[in-house]
């Protein structure tokens, strides 16, 4: 497959934004800024930039916490999602939530989530279900993480979208911990897409933190799905480089597994691609990081300056009281 300079420079740019996006976040939190808690996506960012490059805007996403590339990939600005963080009436909860929970928009055609996080999945399938029903060549993509996979909901969603053989896309983000429990406490397979034979659909491996690979892989799997050859399931391999949320010390995971993954570092990865491929250089990365923090400084403005939810509309919006 071949890599336009394009297409690299935009996953570039939406890499080292949301790594700076989640420092930003950092900071904001210890000064008392934010509203909830806070969960770092630290080490995904080449599988939910990688992965929603590869779809159309047609197509429907539901990402999830760790997912923030993939929300601004798709349009949300990040003037938005830092609202939502300080809980603003201009994010997309309206300041009724908190974190990335509520955090959709089908005019962007994003799927928000809840604290469950398998819910989205029969949500997901039952828009790639429509697609096949109304014979659009649209698909969907609903990303969830190994913890989640060990949830019923996530079979159920996976048995009805092989046997209808919908347009969906699962991905599964194994970044090795549900919270402090590593995923060999919480299954005898050594993949997760191991189970994908069981639901009668195929299922692949990727290296999480390999922008290339996990963006050729979802373009290769996305067209399956369109071309109505029914749904798969891609392993993203990772490792997640902070606590479950920002309270949690990760005591619990060993410091040289940490290290081990610090060296497989996906945007240094893609950094040291670009420079062979001749794309990057230290002025282009001088100027792509000052692009950064200015617009992230503009984003943090237009939230911080953004009104709170009037407590008088508290019901608006919301299905039930």
């Amino acid at each position: 497959m071949e890599f336009s300079p394009q297409l690299l420079e935009r996953a570039h740019y939406w890499m080292r934004f949301t790594r700076a996006f989640d420092d930003r976040l950092s900071a904001l939190f210890k000064q008392g800024k934010l509203v909830g808690g806070l969960f770092s996506q630290i080490g995904h960012e080449a599988i939910s930039v990688g992965a929603a490059l590869a779809l159309d805007d047609d197509d429907v996403i539901a990402p999830l916490h760790r997912d923030v590339g993939a929300y601004f990939v798709r349009g949300m600005t990040p003037a938005r999602v830092m609202s939502q963080y300080l809980g603003r009436e201009t994010g997309p909860s309206r300041g009724r939530d908190v974190n990335m929970h509520g955090c959709g928009d089908l005019s962007l055609n994003i799927v928000g989530f809840i604290s469950h996080l398998p819910q989205t999945l029969p949500v997901a399938v039952g828009i790639a279900h429509a697609f096949k029903l109304k014979r659009e060549p649209r698909v969907a993509m609903n990303f969830f993480g190994d913890g989640a996979s060990s949830e019923g909901l996530v079979h159920e969603a996976m048995n009805w979208a092989s046997v209808f053989r919908v347009p969906m896309i699962f991905i599964v983000e194994n970044n090795r911990y549900a919270y402090s429990t590593p995923t060999a406490r919480q299954m005898r397979v050594e993949n997760i897409v191991d189970r994908a034979a069981g639901y009668g659909m195929p299922g692949v491996v990727v290296d999480g933190n390999d922008f290339f690979e996990v963006h050729e892989t979802t373009v290769q799997v996305v067209e399956h799905a369109r071309k109505g050859e029914g749904p798969v399931l891609i392993e993203c391999k990772t490792m997640r480089m902070r606590g479950h949320a920002i309270h949690d010390n990760m005591s619990y995971v060993p410091k040289e597994l940490l290290a081990e993954w610090e060296q497989r570092d996906p945007i240094a990865r893609l950094e040291l691609r670009l420079r062979e491929m001749g794309l990057l250089d230290d002025a282009k990365q001088t100027e792509l990081m000052a692009r950064v923090v200015r617009d992230l400084d503009a984003a943090q403005a237009f939230a911080e300056n953004a009104p709170f939810p009037d407590p008088a509309q508290l019901t608006q919006g919301i299905y039930a009281v």
